[in-house]
């Protein structure tokens, strides 16, 4: 393999298509998918559009009770979502790390049902890269500030003086916010870069109550009084809620997973379709009677149904009904946001290169934000035990500068990074390949509560045989169980005639009575949002 030729490891994965409304034929003229097992029953057939983990979750759900369900996914390949694992000459590679781990024991349960032994019991191990130093994640106080060195620590305790001595008034952004909390210097360090990386916002346009609700346990005081003196043992105290220090993960990576599910559900008569891109989604006299897919020939077919769940992004669903939904929902949908993430995956002939499953890039002068090494999560993910794959995580808007860079740059880039980082040196990259993942994660502006209601409240009012779970389907940044138990409940709603809300599931998979959305900040994924114009400098 000859290094940064990416086309050796892995192609580049198609970009899902927009949909083209007027390359859709009129009713009528449409031809139905084939039928390769069940004949489908329109009476009773469940239309699932999206084979992510909330899609195959509600898809195998149903097959319990033997509910007709069929999946149609865009992507020719790959099932699993932003969960899917690409593969090529025996490296495997995640579109991000995705931990096996939830609160919930019906997830976990689901989980073990599907992979039986295939799940791996990994240890887990996260730290952040700066400057060639290497501190904890979760961060801790007194590791971040005498890991700097004696100079970098007169420093950062100096700023941390003259912002206890004047801090800023009345702060509203982040950058204000945390430079009172532990100094300008500090938060430049530990906290600027990622952020701004991550989302694509400068730190000064970030609101402060964001910052006050997402950084807690970093208390400089008690930082120099554990480092200079002596701790007792607090008896009683209160106990400590830390990230889990092992996870279950599949030896082949998520994607295996979300394979075997749609094997399982195949092998139980259902039908999985692959490289079906959803064009139009019909409705008539309030229900959705029908959707129309191009597959890879360009061609459209129509699939009728009784009941529909859709994991969608929720713009794009909209964008697709048919007649068009009222102004005030379509201008809802527009103006829900997202952020876009590549993946350039590098095989290295090296064997070890760091102990972690993956590694924060907090270096201003890295582009990257984040590495995973993916023979770490597992070593079946390497075709060779002498080498080892990293993925560096580049956090994009589709259609910018980085987006549209051709994957032999993206490569390069790659390379150049980890040279930098010195993780490894030129001739020791064999190859690379480039990962474009659109729609990763959905943006928490600070209107987006309020289009969410609109498009929520109108599909629920007008198209109740229309459900929407899963990340993109609800516009929520969830974790992989979460999803998966939106999608449960959704199923259960077909299956049992139940009455359960998805939108009331919270963050630790668990259903609860109180609506979610009116309980952001307790039970959602915390995201920044903008603080408002006249709040600005």
């Amino acid at each position: 393999m000859q290094a940064n030729n990416h086309d050796q490891l892995a192609p580049t994965l198609p970009r899902l298509r927009s949909a083209q409304p007027g390359r859709v034929p009129a009713p009528g003229a449409v031809p139905p998918l084939p039928n390769d097992t069940i004949p489908p029953d329109p009476q009773r057939q469940v239309v699932i559009l999206g084979a992510g983990p909330a899609g195959l979750t509600a898809a195998y759900e149903l097959t319990r009770y033997r509910i007709p369900v069929t999946v149609l996914e865009a992507d020719p390949r790959y099932v699993g979502g932003i969960s899917r694992t690409v593969e090529s000459q025996g490296y495997r590679f995640d579109i991000g790390g995705h931990r096996f781990f939830s609160k919930s024991e019906e997830v976990e349960a689901f989980w073990t049902e599907v992979m039986g032994d295939e799940l791996l019991v990994r240890p887990r191990l996260s730290r952040i890269l700066y400057k060639g130093k290497y501190f904890d994640y979760p961060l801790k106080a007194s590791n971040a500030l005498f890991g700097l060195g004696i100079f970098e620590t007169i420093r950062c305790l100096t700023s941390y003086a003259g912002a206890r001595l004047h801090p800023i008034k009345d702060p509203k952004n982040l950058e204000d916010w945390v430079s009172n909390q532990f100094g300008h210097r500090l938060f430049s360090i530990f906290f600027k870069t990622y952020t701004e990386k991550v989302w694509g916002i400068s730190s000064k346009e970030l609101s402060a109550d964001w910052a006050a609700q997402r950084i807690k346990g970093l208390n400089m005081i008690e930082a120099i009084k554990s480092a200079l003196l002596p701790q007792k043992k607090k008896k009683g105290g209160e106990v400590i809620k830390t990230l889990i220090d092992q996870f279950r993960y599949p030896r082949l990576g998520p994607g295996q997973m979300w394979e075997t599910a749609r094997d399982q559900i195949q092998a139980r008569g259902q039908r999985v379709f692959m490289g079906q891109e959803v064009v139009s989604i019909r409705h008539s006299g309030g229900r959705v009677t029908e959707v129309l897919v191009r597959d890879t020939t360009d061609q459209v077919h129509s699939l009728p149904g009784a009941q529909f769940i859709s994991t969608l992004p929720m713009r794009n669903l909209v964008e697709m009904c048919d007649p068009p939904l009222p102004a005030d929902v379509q201008h809802a949908a527009r103006s829900l946001k997202y952020r876009d993430f590549l993946t350039v995956a590098m095989v290295l002939n090296l064997p070890e290169v760091f102990p972690d499953n993956w590694i924060y890039l907090h270096d201003p002068d890295i582009i990257a934000g984040r590495i995973q090494n993916f023979k770490n999560w597992s070593p079946s993910m390497v075709a060779n035990p002498q080498t080892t794959c990293l993925g560096l995580e580049y956090f994009v808007f589709e259609g910018d500068g980085m987006w549209t860079s051709s994957d032999d740059d993206l490569v390069k880039l790659g390379g150049q990074e980890l040279v930098k980082l010195g993780m490894c040196q030129p001739e020791n990259i064999l190859g690379g390949a480039v990962v474009r993942q659109p729609k990763a994660y959905p943006v928490y502006d600070d209107n987006y509560k309020q289009h969410l209601d609109v498009i929520r409240i109108f599909m629920q009012q007008n198209l109740p045989n229309l459900q929407l779970v899963g990340r993109n389907g609800m516009h929520h940044y969830n974790n992989q169980d979460h999803s998966m138990m939106t999608a449960l409940l959704a199923a259960r709603n077909i299956a049992l005639g139940s009455h359960f809300d998805p939108w009331k599931v919270n963050t630790d998979a668990e259903y609860h009575e109180e609506a979610r959305l009116e309980d952001e900040d307790k039970s959602g994924r915390l995201m920044p949002t903008r603080i408002p114009a006249s709040a600005e400098k």
